[in-house]
């Protein structure tokens, strides 16, 4: 079976026989083969695309290393990505005053350069959908990196968000207002315990807006959003009011007993587990104060004592 053998890279020094001499690499089987020796070195090349590549500086005498590197990030732009207003598409002129041979541009082609830039950046945002987007998305990176969320919860949202926009839900509303909704939507599916009023809250809109623009979303685009997982969310509160271990697998234990005893799809589910915490810790000997319990699970004190009740008459 023949092998594709690539070509060779002058004045490499083998270490076997100690001179300087052509190399050879097989590429299937990624070894470099001394042409004087005939010997197999450790010298390995990786193969690469032109514009992947990294050459030895033409100035300098010493040729005794030849790197190519392949790196997967150089000369293949960004990654594209739908929380992107162009998905990451377009083209981008850097900010680097340097050519590629790492010297200094002049002062006249660096005027000519920041030109291009500007002119670059007006073509891409020409219609007004393009600013929306790119305008939510902003907002949205923001919200990502004030709630610790993953990206797969970012590119839901963005998803989620573009439907909302086809479907011209967006006309007459906040941007602000939409992407946050879009948010919440994609953490209800992905399971990720973030309630309402948190989200509104670090988002800095209106709690009631934001739940009643989110149910407009959840009819128009006829979403099935899961309910949130009781489990998830008394380990958040319980982290949250920082809990002894014991508490928090009481408190699944005894959630466990709710679901089981099917009286759990009548009750709003953080608001339950937020009594639920409480009432394990108390039971262990632990100081939690209620106000701590609703601030953590973004209920009122009326609804924690109401479930506290409720618990009570479940659990006799």
């Amino acid at each position: 079976m023949s092998h594709k053998v690539g070509k060779a890279y002058p004045s490499i020094i083998c270490p076997l026989c100690n001179t300087p001499s052509n190399v050879i690499t097989d590429h299937e089987s990624g070894e470099s083969i001394c042409i004087n020796c005939g010997g197999i070195t450790n010298i390995k090349f990786e193969d690469a695309n032109p514009q992947q590549r990294s050459y030895p500086n033409k100035e300098s005498a010493n040729f005794t290393k030849v790197r190519i590197e392949n790196n997967s990030s150089s000369g293949g732009g960004i990654p594209t990505s739908l929380a992107r207003h162009d998905m990451g598409l377009s083209t981008v002129i850097g900010k680097t005053s340097k050519d590629a041979l790492g010297q200094q541009i002049d002062v006249d082609m660096r005027n000519r350069i920041n030109r291009w830039r500007t002119l670059d950046t007006r073509s891409q945002f020409q219609h007004s959908k393009e600013k929306n987007l790119h305008t939510a998305f902003i907002h949205l990176q923001r919200l990502k990196d004030k709630l610790s969320l993953p990206d797969s919860v970012i590119e839901k949202a963005a998803y989620i968000y573009r439907k909302i926009q086809e479907r011209k839900l967006v006309n007459g509303i906040q941007i602000k207002l939409a992407i946050t909704a879009a948010l919440y939507i994609s953490c209800r599916e992905m399971e990720i315990p973030r309630t309402l009023r948190e989200i509104a809250e670090i988002s800095n809109n209106d709690e009631k807006d934001l739940s009643k623009f989110y149910r407009k979303v959840i009819f128009e685009l006829d979403l099935k959003v899961p309910q949130a997982d009781p489990l998830k969310m008394i380990l958040k509160i319980a982290n949250t009011c920082k809990t002894s271990e014991k508490t928090k697998r009481d408190a699944m234990k005894m959630m466990n007993e709710i679901i089981k005893k099917k009286h759990f799809t009548s009750k709003d589910p953080m608001g339950l587990a937020g009594a639920i915490v409480y009432m394990t810790g108390r039971r262990n000997g632990e100081h939690i104060i209620q106000y701590h319990i609703a601030n953590a699970t973004g209920v009122t004190l009326v609804t924690i004592r109401k479930n506290l009740r409720f618990l009570e008459e479940c659990l006799k």
